[in-house]
């Protein structure tokens, strides 16, 4: 974990998952975002949070581990009006791939 400032740290791994895409001269991203470990109602907070600064287009995969996160993420796009375009789970970890609306 990194320190964010004076007695925060960061639970987020932020990495590009492929080169930006290029459609009528906007790039568009593919970001993924390693929540794990957060419990309740955090995943779905921050989930939201990081839509709120993407463009249209926009791809945002999510990583977590909380089980009710199954429930909230959905919830939250349902709210929000971005697509789910992909849930999957293996194991203990939960993925959701959300396009940004």
């Amino acid at each position: 974990m990194g320190q964010d400032g004076p007695g925060l740290t960061s639970a987020l791994v932020y990495r590009n998952t492929a080169p930006a895409k290029v459609r009528i001269g906007i790039e568009m991203a593919d970001k993924t975002v390693s929540l794990r470990g957060l419990k309740c109602p955090l995943p779905a907070l921050r989930t939201k949070k990081l839509l709120s600064g993407m463009a249209s287009g926009d791809r945002l995969t999510i990583e977590c581990t909380d089980p009710l996160s199954a429930i909230d993420i959905p919830n939250l796009l349902r709210q929000t009006g971005d697509a789910l375009e992909d849930k999957q789970q293996d194991g203990e970890l939960l993925t959701f791939r959300i396009q940004k609306k």
